[in-house]
């Protein structure tokens, strides 16, 4: 028994081995057996194929999406950490500019008025023990800068101070209610106070019954002895208003400061100034406007000519 199946396993192999010599025949000679073969096997063998790519494909990104995730991480990072310090750049960038700008501006006004001052920046804003409407700079008496010296900026009055150390000073604005100036209308020369309000507008109150104002008229503050704490011929504010109902012998109006006391980076502190006012009143040097002008496109005619365009007409005299 066991002797036959060892012949059919012999006849087995024996088969096997002519039916290969037979294929290898017949491919050498041109025959496509083994292409037709191959061919069908592909076909059969291709949507398994597909399938098993479709299915241990995410497998395989995933694998190598964990590789690489410390290294996707701390690029991360450092993207984030380049772009803090772009923004940080920018700022400071911008800053910079805003303060030259108005350094610039109130240096502009301080020279045109022959004033002798010490610029400083703004590094606070808010109420001290005794004032509600304070700023502070960060120059003090190291500079120069002494209790009840005028404070300008680039479009004129900003307040005077009240305190100062070897590094930092209190300024009390214009806008505080305790503020009073004397000022005179540039127009009339008529003399009067101006007081603040807590805000943005200001009371005007002429001391001469017969002095005249009107809506527009620009306001020059007078000054005081020796120029403390105020020094003549600065810029004060516009009136705005004029109150014609007031039974009181002194007429009043509203008034708005010339100098933006909410935008404020840098001002200067006067040292020194003309004991007189200067023979020109110093005006708040205006902001440029842009200016665009637009030109209309010609609309072309029907038959593609240009329009003729009238010619202006001259006028005798």
């Amino acid at each position: 028994m066991a002797r036959g199946g060892s012949n059919r396993s012999r006849l087995l192999l024996v088969i096997l081995l002519v039916s290969s010599l037979l294929l290898i025949t017949l491919d050498l000679r041109g025959v496509g057996v083994t292409s037709g073969s191959r061919n069908a096997t592909q076909v059969i063998l291709s949507p398994i194929q597909k399938a098993a790519s479709d299915i241990f494909a995410p497998v395989g990104r995933f694998m190598s999406d964990v590789k690489n995730f410390g290294k996707t991480k701390a690029q991360i990072a450092e993207l984030k950490l380049a772009n803090a310090k772009l923004k940080q750049e920018a700022a400071f960038s911008s800053d910079t500019k805003g303060q030259l700008a108005q350094l610039k501006s109130v240096l502009d006004l301080a020279g045109r008025g022959g004033f002798k001052t010490v610029s400083a920046r703004v590094i606070g804003r808010g109420s001290s023990s005794t004032f509600s409407q304070t700023i502070t700079l960060d120059a003090g008496t190291g500079s120069g800068i002494r209790k009840n010296m005028t404070v300008i900026s680039e479009n004129g009055l900003v307040g005077v101070v009240k305190d100062s150390t070897i590094n930092s000073s209190i300024v009390l604005l214009m806008s505080d209610p305790t503020f009073r100036i004397g000022v005179r209308v540039a127009r009339t020369q008529s003399v009067g106070v101006l007081m603040g309000e807590g805000g943005g507008s200001y009371t005007l109150e002429l001391l001469d019954p017969a002095g005249t104002m009107q809506v527009g008229d620009s306001l020059i503050s007078i000054g005081s002895d020796n120029n403390r704490p105020y020094i003549p011929g600065l810029p004060v504010g516009a009136i705005t208003k004029v109150d014609h109902t007031t039974t009181s012998l002194t007429q009043r109006a509203t008034v708005k400061s010339f100098a933006n006391l909410n935008d404020l980076g840098v001002v200067s502190v006067v040292l020194a100034a003309p004991t007189t006012a200067p023979s020109k009143p110093i005006n708040p040097t205006p902001r440029a406007t842009i200016t665009v002008l637009v030109t209309p496109t010609p609309t072309p005619s029907v038959s593609g000519s240009p329009t003729p365009t009238a010619a202006p007409s001259k006028v005798k005299k």
